[in-house]
């Protein structure tokens, strides 16, 4: 068995369909009496009904939440939190909402309630993200850490099926990583492969019944597991080439995640044969780069960077800038062989192993 270390990440998980009704109680366990609703300018009716649930404890809503968190409106919510003397934050939508949450404890330490309605799988994590300049820098730190997770499937039956779907692959990247993470456990191993398996099955009910009541709670299930993979151990190579498209060249966070995973694992697999294997199992196929990519085709996702916006003559820039502060990976970085996995990504072609 291999030598690890384990350590356990404290927060609070609710997962129950209508556990949204019980935000106002979890705000009160946390001794908090006024708490700042957060979500995008798209989710602001949903907010609203979380602060109407709230009542006097209501203390505003703050829906400038965007993708990548630039710092520019992260300064604005930690001032708007001020001015209307918040003591908690409500978290309500995606990864941006949840990030944006992260942005305002981490100089505040004020405590969030995450309430998540995608599949990405922020919420479990101690990890943030901040661009500033074209650049996206993340840490990691214990007070981003959302004190309580309320998982209710019913929040994400209106998400859209597509948005699903990448939000979905999103979160298996972030389980398939952990698998071959440098300070990966069998305890991570047994949830980032239950946590593949439960969103591959999960996505395929969606895309077959959007409002399959069971295929979204299982996704959230699955989201529950990859997330808590993200916040236990380290990521590599697919995370760095991500934040890169996301932060430089301002590249959807999820497609993004969607598209580069099964090239990044054909890149990885001989240096990780058992990640591989567990992948390949969680999927139920015999290779995991290709069935990654099948089962992305298979659920209408976009498969090509050029796809989302990535222009030809910036594959040489992704490729400078990823070597440049390369995160740990279980294989080297070799430009030749990186620059072939961007141009695969960028056009889309199927990995071979």
């Amino acid at each position: 068995m291999q030598d690890f270390v384990f350590m356990a990440q404290p927060s609070r998980v609710v997962f129950a369909r209508g556990s949204l009704g019980l935000l106002a109680n979890e705000v009160k366990a946390l001794g908090a009496r006024r708490a700042l609703v957060l979500c995008t300018p798209q989710q602001r009716e949903q907010a609203q009904r979380a602060s109407d649930l709230l009542g006097e404890m209501g203390a505003g809503i703050f829906d400038g939440a965007q993708m990548h968190v630039p710092i520019e409106v992260a300064r604005r919510a930690r001032e708007y939190a001020k001015t209307i003397d918040a003591d908690c934050a409500v978290a309500l939508g995606g990864g941006s909402t949840i990030g944006l949450g992260k942005a305002i404890a981490l100089e505040s330490s004020l405590p969030i309630i995450a309430i998540p309605t995608t599949y990405a799988g922020s919420e479990m994590t101690p990890i943030y993200g901040l661009t500033e300049a074209g650049a996206k820098k993340t840490g990691r730190d214990i007070r981003v850490l959302p004190k309580t997770v309320l998982y209710d499937p019913e929040l994400s039956t209106s998400l859209p099926v597509g948005m699903s779907v990448v939000s979905g692959i999103n979160a298996i990247a972030h389980a398939a990583e952990g698998l071959y993470a440098k300070d990966g456990n069998p305890v991570m191993s047994l949830m980032a492969e239950e946590g593949i398996r439960a969103l591959a099955g999960g996505l395929k009910g969606i895309v077959s019944s959007a409002f399959d009541s069971d295929a979204r709670s299982e996704c959230l299930y699955g989201t529950w597991l990859c997330g808590s993979v993200l916040g236990h151990v380290g990521m590599a190579l697919h995370h760095k080439l991500c934040h890169v498209l996301g932060g430089s060249f301002n590249l959807p966070h999820a497609e993004t995640h969607t598209i580069v995973l099964p090239h990044a694992l054909a890149y990885n697999a001989e240096a990780a044969p058992d990640a591989m294997r567990r992948i390949a199992r969680a999927l139920g196929v015999p290779s995991a780069p290709e069935g990654v990519f099948d089962l992305t085709k298979q659920l209408g996702a976009p498969l090509a960077l050029r796809d989302i916006g990535l222009k030809e003559t910036d594959l040489e820039s992704v490729c400078r800038i990823s070597m440049s502060n390369p995160y740990w990976n279980p294989r080297p970085l070799e430009e030749v062989a990186l620059m072939k996995l961007l141009r695969n990504a960028w056009s889309g072609q199927r990995p071979a192993t």
